[in-house]
């Protein structure tokens, strides 16, 4: 076996185990220690994984999100199933708070109620909103960030803290047993004021998201009220949010058709 399929097989064994040791490579691949050694150092280099003592284990920390307008092309059936379903907990003159996110626009798109308040700090958000007649927008202002289209800052949040919701809807670039983490410590900044200003916090997120520690902390899972996805997380993560009296809300795809 070439390096290059042993690093892709020790890969798959990584993600099903989570770590692997250098006794394990030398067994699975019939290698010697230096040669896993060697493995093992060239994938830190690619930054596939983190050495540990005897070992190693995939990255904790993820830090590229990608840009907003490809964001919007990934897993884009999913993110629509997600919006739908999320829009369908959305009740009649209720106000809301929508965040950033590109599965909480795909919720946007698909609103059908009447009467409903929203303030928001994405600029794409705002605009997918301007055609329904019966919603009434408030986009904050601020400093713009333009690779991913949202308005953030302290005139941001000074804006943001005169206002309240019934509900927020926003995103999750990762969840994990410590709470709901982002890429971006000012867009999160907004999202905690959001939180701390809304009575009710439902989070959007497909099944990749579980499991995935961003750079800047949020909210940790007492904060969050429904977790909106695709499928369902590992049993250690269902038992969390049991904990922290999070519903999970699962929407499977024959369910949208119905």
């Amino acid at each position: 076996m070439y390096q290059e399929e042993r690093m892709e097989a020790i890969m798959a064994y990584l993600r099903e185990h989570r770590r692997v040791e250098v006794r394990e490579i030398c067994e699975l691949y019939h290698v010697s220690r230096d040669t896993a050694r060697r493995d093992l150092v060239r994938m830190e280099e690619l930054g596939w994984l983190v050495r540990t003592r005897g070992g190693a284990i995939l990255p904790t920390l993820h830090k590229d999100v990608g840009v907003y307008k490809t964001r919007l092309q990934t897993s884009s059936s999913e993110k629509k199933m997600i919006g739908r379903a999320a829009a369908g907990l959305i009740r009649d003159g209720h106000y809301l708070f929508l965040d950033t996110s590109t599965t909480v626009l795909t919720l946007a798109e698909q609103m059908t109620g009447c009467n409903n308040v929203i303030v928001t700090n994405s600029i794409d958000i705002a605009d997918r909103l301007t055609d329904k007649e019966s919603v009434q927008v408030y986009l904050l202002g601020g400093q713009l960030e333009r690779e991913h289209r949202y308005l953030c800052g302290s005139a941001t949040l000074a804006q943001l803290s005169e206002y309240y919701a019934d509900t927020l809807f926003l995103g999750a670039c990762g969840i994990t047993a410590d709470g709901l983490t982002y890429p971006h410590d000012e867009d999160g900044a907004v999202k905690r004021e959001m939180i701390r200003r809304a009575d009710r916090v439902i989070v959007l997120a497909d099944h990749t998201k579980f499991g995935k520690r961003m750079f800047y902390k949020v909210a940790s899972l007492d904060d969050v009220d429904i977790v909106v996805t695709d499928r369902a997380p590992e049993e250690d993560m269902l038992q969390l949010l049991e904990r922290h009296s999070v519903e999970l809300i699962i929407v499977r795809e024959e369910e949208q058709h119905d």
